[in-house]
């Protein structure tokens, strides 16, 4: 009799086990896949779990293992795989990611509206399809973040492997995605709901942490961020995430031009100049506002003149880049596109025209000081007076908002370049000064050296010497610019210092003439004039036009 017992208390335990576990949880089982990612090479780097949470691919999961990877495939229940495509969102925090993959339908699970209380039965669904084994767990504890979100706690042994494995009700519906507690033995999900509602922004492709993924990021649902996202993309240049969000970008956006003009650009960098064209001759067609298209393609045209003149395409000219310029103000008579048409025309060199094309513009809504140095440039190449030149640089300095003075480096150095050619050399200094200041020091050793010869005319000897020293640091195997400094130690009277860097000048360069000429002087400066001399014979064999007139001097006063 106890046998019979035990027996029927057995059958109803197990019933009650059987009914505890909806038919809805097992169907969430088909939802869950196994996410790998690898690097660029192919080499694993992580695998986890997630589940997709709409019939159209999107899923979610933990967000480590996309850390360093250049792809991430996931096989479903049925062990079929498929590619991640996009990143539609991530938080590093929460250590959630938000992602689409590449299937037409898939099983999938739909997300709780209704969050979990504290005493309610869920269940932990582990990858494995048909054969996966829910966990029944119970809500120990639910915290709050973000003013809406829930933070669950359980208290049971999570089975191994299960990170990132979905938590459901009874409904079959994803509460949260499991992940091990980092300071106690407790087991913690994050609020699917957080996960679903994660998106990118016009700034993701830029994110810190989203550039250690290498799957591109989703394009942002508004419009404006959209093309933010594209500006970006073609700022980072990335060479795997920039062609994507481009397509996406023109997918989503048919009508507008930036798509495609993106699109031009990065085959114009990549010397495909047919298909650039072909790409235009799209946007033209597909293009809401004709007249962006056709300025579009001029700018394109000209950019690619301008920036990759030796590399040739015979169709692409300055006269077809003015054309479709045209064709844009005839449409629609923006200042933009008879700037561009100005530049233009200083580009095949009607120099006058342009200047006067230039100067109407600042009569224009578009007056700015990009003009006076445009029409600056202009009066350079007309051989136009100094003072003319430096008028027009001072009006550019001056109208640049001070919120904005960086932009006025340019100005700047064109100006120290004008006041050099008048010999007004300690202005040039200060305007070389202002120029290395704007751009935060991000000058190379030419600027250095430049600045050097305009501060040795100016007599400011000791910054010469650290211009020059500069410049050394950058190029260390440049044999003028030792000769140049080897020349001012000797000018003011630093014999010794010169001698070495003579030396080290000829060892770079033995047949630059200009080394053995000052190490010469310096030798016999120091009262050597046997060898002085010998080291003048030498520029003189190399060919240097100074080093006969200083033999004769040196060699006549030798006794």
């Amino acid at each position: 009799m106890k046998i019979i017992s035990i027996l029927i208390v057995t059958i109803i335990f197990g019933c009650i086990n059987v009914s505890a576990q909806p038919k809805e949880v097992k169907k969430a089982a088909k939802s869950v896949f196994k996410l790998t990612t690898y690097k660029a090479d192919g080499t694993i780097i992580a695998e986890s779990n997630g589940v997709f949470t709409s019939s159209d691919g999107i899923a979610i999961s933990s967000v480590k293992p996309f850390v360093g990877a250049a792809r991430a495939v996931v096989t479903d229940a049925k062990g079929k795989q498929a590619e991640v495509t996009r990143i539609l969102g991530v938080n590093e925090l929460y250590g959630i990611a938000k992602f689409k993959v590449n299937v037409a339908k898939t099983e999938y699970s739909p997300v709780a509206s209704v969050p979990s209380k504290p005493g309610d039965a869920v269940w932990l669904i582990t990858y494995g399809g048909d054969d996966a084994k829910p966990t029944s767990a119970t809500v120990k504890n639910v915290e709050t973040f973000m003013s809406k979100y829930s933070y669950y706690i359980f208290a049971f042994q999570a089975p191994d492997n299960s990170t990132a494995c979905p938590f459901v009700n009874a409904q079959g519906q994803v509460v949260g995605l499991m992940k091990p507690s980092s300071t106690s033995t407790d087991i913690h999900a994050i609020d699917a709901n957080f996960a679903i509602d994660l998106k990118t922004n016009g700034f993701a492709i830029s994110d810190s942490f989203l550039r250690q993924i290498g799957i591109p990021p989703a394009l942002p649902e508004d419009k404006d961020q959209a093309l933010l996202t594209l500006i970006m993309a073609e700022q980072n240049a990335d060479s795997v995430k920039l062609p994507a969000i481009i397509n996406d970008f023109i997918t989503s956006y048919p009508s507008l031009v930036d798509g495609y003009s993106a699109l031009a650009r990065l085959q114009v960098n990549e010397d495909d100049f047919e298909g650039a064209a072909k790409t235009m001759e799209t946007a033209i067609k597909e293009a809401e506002k004709k007249d962006e298209a056709h300025a579009s393609y001029g700018k394109i045209i000209y950019d690619k003149l301008t920036l990759k003149a030796d590399k040739p395409y015979e169709p692409w000219t300055l006269d077809l880049a003015a054309e479709e310029t045209d064709k844009a103000y005839s449409i629609n008579q923006l200042p933009t596109y008879r700037h561009q048409q100005a530049q233009i025309t200083f580009t095949k060199g009607d120099y006058e025209k342009a200047y006067n094309e230039f100067i109407q513009l600042l009569n224009s809504q578009m007056r700015n000081p990009e003009l006076f140095y445009e029409a600056s440039q202009c009066k350079v190449m007309m051989k136009a007076p100094q003072s003319e030149i430096i008028a027009l640089l001072d009006s550019a300095i001056n109208n640049t908002d001070t919120l904005r003075i960086r932009e006025a480096a340019p100005y700047f150095y064109a100006r120290a370049e004008a006041y050099n050619a008048i010999d007004s050399f300690r202005q040039a200094v200060f305007d070389y000064t202002r120029y290395e200041i704007l751009t935060g020091g991000n000058v190379n050793d030419r600027f250095y050296y430049t600045r050097s010869l305009a501060e040795i005319k100016a007599r400011l000897y000791q910054q010469a010497l650290a211009d020059l020293a500069a410049a050394i640091t950058i190029s260390p195997k440049e044999p003028t610019y030792y000769a140049e400094m080897a020349s001012l130690q000797l000018k003011v009277n630093l014999t010794d210092e010169a001698i070495k860097t003579a030396y080290v000048c000829i060892k770079l360069a033995p047949e630059y003439s200009d080394g053995y000429l000052i190490l010469g002087l310096a030798q016999i400066g120091k009262g050597d004039k046997t060898s002085g001399l010998a080291n003048l014979e030498k520029a003189k064999q190399l060919g240097n036009p100074q080093a006969q007139a200083l033999i004769d001097k040196y060699s006549e006063n030798k006794n």
